[in-house]
């Protein structure tokens, strides 16, 4: 049966259909805003698998290039591996259901968003969300929901909900914000250095905004909801429980206070073989490490606490050592080292043209990217073993964080016309290698010589909270903390504000006050971390790396654009392979030429300029002759632009023949005495051996059909290619 509500959601109507499509999913919803569509399904799998201690979620979301009216680039025209876009807006969904679902369910479970419609006003993401936590609701897996998120925007001064595409490109703020009826549970935030009030303000303004929709997934899940499957809570044995607590609660500082990771990983292995040796003849494996994994994580949280400090025994508002190199590498155009007490991250930035950028095929508004960052987690970064593979989904969200960070500050293509790549290589992590990511950038940018705005810091928060209202907000969260605490909370930005927020949370929901102290907290380390960077380099290098290309930028008439491309391309093939040079041409005249030699790009800027320039009158060209008639010869004075010579103009003295004067092929020295009417170009070389420029008046103009021929015969008693080329 056909399920349909909908409600006006900031201006524009928000409907949720269901029991028209997909009717063999456990749930599933079309949620449609404005002419944007989603189909959202929820499946899990009939049987459940025994001593998982994670919530095995899947989501994917599929762009369909239809939904946009395109056909995909790719050689076989169909939809290949996801884009960045859709692995992100994947990771956004899976970050907001994974805290609202139980890892004693034991089930694999998927949820699946497909874009069928993509109007390019409204940004499917959040609605492919809001679709999730709907079909989860009506379906017969157990969920803490609903959950719905809004994109807040920054516009005019104002903070709006949900702004279309085209503004959100005027923004200075783009915010999601994820929560359920009581609490944030996600936050996704890129900003042009703003303030944390205002941050705090779209976060709240934004829940609000989700209430509404969380009623009306509350109305649809009333009609044809479904009844949930039980989760069988897991009760250990008291007697191991018991026991395994005891053990730990004598140990467990002494293995925490060893000094570094692989020291105190080794500790806490040998508690844990202790404990498997102790019960392992009662009791299976995964009953095992089910209670030493969840009575570590008691005594831990119990020590930070306890003592407000981390678990190595900093305070806990204190950052680790912190030290920084650049220009590491030296043949790059720039690199930036940057180490966070066993955390060390290698940025390399790499300089290119405009036709480098990177093409994206999607359902977005942009079709090219001129800065990129990657980031790369190799497996002897953790000291393990792993098999070097393509970017997964953790590190193309971590990169994607880190370049939304650095964006704001990246000079725009008028001031500094090159494409920017940045590629992070992870070398040692032990907590928030993305936000060292940001750090290493900056460095590296300077480095380059790249005129960035400001240097950007970023810092990962965390916190410990107990059954009360006690908690302990860290900064600068180690491995362990992150995996043992409750939140997880990235900060980014410059001295004057942030430009790149990340929060996820292993609880079911945050309160703004909370926050609000973390960010506060985070705003203090941001500063301290800034400083220490300062002491390494301050500002841009002043000149670019001798390995970087070089790209000038100039400015012709649009109505060159076509004499400068010429035929079929020929005219800019042929410079780019003379001067080995990279030619982009913007349709407002802007002419962008690169090469790693400078002689080579002026080079190439002065055939552009001898390609597009107009002669005039009185000016002086060296150039060749090109053809040689009875009457005088012609000149090629700028590329593709020929003048007479009258033989009267060859000499100062009577010239019988002019070949007596000049050959195919001579350069000589010619200065512009007419251009007619008809744009021919006559020129003189006896004005130049006279050297005199004011001392001969240029010949009167006449009409065309009135003047004798000065060029010789009539053009109809002359060869095709005798007479002069009109210009």
């Amino acid at each position: 049966m056909v399920q349909l509500v909908q409600r006006l959601i900031a201006g524009r109507t928000l409907s949720m259909e269901t029991g028209r499509l997909a009717e063999q999913a456990s749930g599933a919803v079309l949620v449609r805003y404005g002419d944007t569509m989603v189909l959202v399904t929820a499946c899990a799998a009939s049987e459940a698998v025994r001593g998982m201690d994670f919530v095995p979620l899947t989501v994917d979301y599929e762009e369909k290039l239809y939904a946009a009216g395109k056909i995909p680039g790719s050689f076989i025209r169909r939809e290949g591996r996801p884009t960045e876009d859709a692995t992100l807006t994947a990771r956004l969904i899976d970050r907001c259901l994974r805290p609202l679902l139980s890892k004693r369910f034991g089930r694999e479970m998927q949820v699946v968003a497909t874009v069928l419609s993509a109007d390019k006003e409204n940004n499917p993401d959040t609605w492919a969300l809001v679709g999730a936590s709907t079909a989860l609701c009506m379906s017969h897996i157990p969920f803490a929901g609903p959950v719905s998120a809004v994109r807040v925007g920054h516009i005019d001064g104002q903070l709006v909900i949900n702004p279309g595409m085209a503004a959100m490109a005027e923004s200075l703020l783009d915010i999601v914000v994820g929560s359920t009826r009581d609490a944030v549970v996600m936050v996704e935030a890129g900003g042009s250095e703003v303030s944390e009030q205002t941050i705090l303000e779209a976060i709240r303004i934004g829940h609000e905004a989700n209430l509404e929709i969380i009623s009306l997934q509350d109305e649809i899940v009333a009609l044809c909801g479904q009844p949930k499957l039980e989760v069988m809570p897991y009760e250990p044995p008291e007697d191991m429980v018991a026991g395994v607590s005891s053990l730990l609660a004598k140990r467990i500082e002494d293995a925490l206070n060893q000094p570094g990771k692989g020291a105190r990983s080794v500790a806490l292995d040998a508690l844990q073989a202790e404990v498997v040796g102790a019960w392992g003849d009662t009791y299976a494996e995964d009953e095992i490490a089910y209670v030493y994994h969840s009575q570590l994580k008691k005594h831990v949280r119990e020590h930070v606490l306890k003592t407000s400090q981390h678990v190595d025994g900093r305070r806990h508002d204190e950052i680790r050592p912190i030290s920084s190199e650049v220009g590491v590498l030296p043949c790059t155009h720039g690199s930036g080292l940057f180490t966070r007490g066993q955390t060390q991250v290698l940025t390399v930035t790499t300089l290119g043209s405009e036709r480098q950028e990177q093409m994206l095929d999607g359902l977005g508004l942009a079709e090219t990217k001129r800065f990129m960052h990657h980031y790369n987690f190799p497996g002897f970064s953790t000291g393990e073993v792993r098999r070097l593979r393509m970017p997964g989904r953790r590190e193309i969200g971590h990169g994607a964080l880190v370049e939304r960070a650095i964006a704001p500050v990246i000079p725009s293509e008028e001031e500094f016309p090159y494409t920017v790549r940045l590629v992070s290589e992870v070398l040692s992590s032990n907590g928030s290698s993305s936000m060292a990511s940001v750090c290493g950038s900056t460095l590296s940018l300077m480095d380059a010589g790249v005129p960035i705005k400001a240097p950007v810091a970023g810092i990962a928060m965390g916190v410990i909270s107990s059954d009360g209202d006690a908690h302990v907000v860290l900064t600068d969260i180690e491995g362990m903390e992150d995996a043992l605490g409750d939140m997880d909370f990235k900060v980014a930005g410059t001295r004057e504000g942030i430009t790149a927020l990340q929060l996820d949370i292993k609880m079911q929901g945050i309160n703004t006050a909370l926050l609000e102290e973390a960010m506060a907290q985070a705003r203090d380390a941001r500063l301290r971390i800034l400083d220490k960077m300062a002491e390494t380099i301050r500002t841009s290098r002043p000149e670019l790396s001798p390995f970087a290309p070089r790209v000038l930028e100039l400015r012709i008439d649009i109505e060159k654009i076509g004499a400068l491309i010429g035929p079929g391309g020929r005219n800019i093939r042929a410079i780019i392979e003379e001067t080995k040079t990279t030619i982009d041409v913007k349709n407002d005249g802007r002419v962008m030429i690169g090469s790693a030699n400078e002689e080579s790009t002026r080079r190439a800027v002065k055939m552009v300029e001898d390609l597009t320039r107009e002669a005039k009158v009185g000016e002086i060209y060296t150039g060749k002759v090109t053809r040689i008639f009875d009457f005088g010869a012609m000149v090629e004075i700028l590329p593709g632009k020929e003048g007479l010579v009258h033989i009267s103009e060859l000499a100062a003295h009577r010239v019988p023949s002019v070949q007596d004067e000049v050959q195919l092929g001579d350069e000589v020295t010619v200065k512009a005495i007419e251009i007619d009417s008809l744009g021919r170009i006559n020129l003189s070389r006896r004005a130049v051996f006279a050297g005199d420029s004011d001392d001969r008046e240029p010949r009167p103009s006449r009409p065309p059909s009135s003047r004798p021929p000065r060029h010789g015969p009539p053009s109809h008693q002359r060869p095709h290619q005798g007479g002069p080329r009109r210009s």
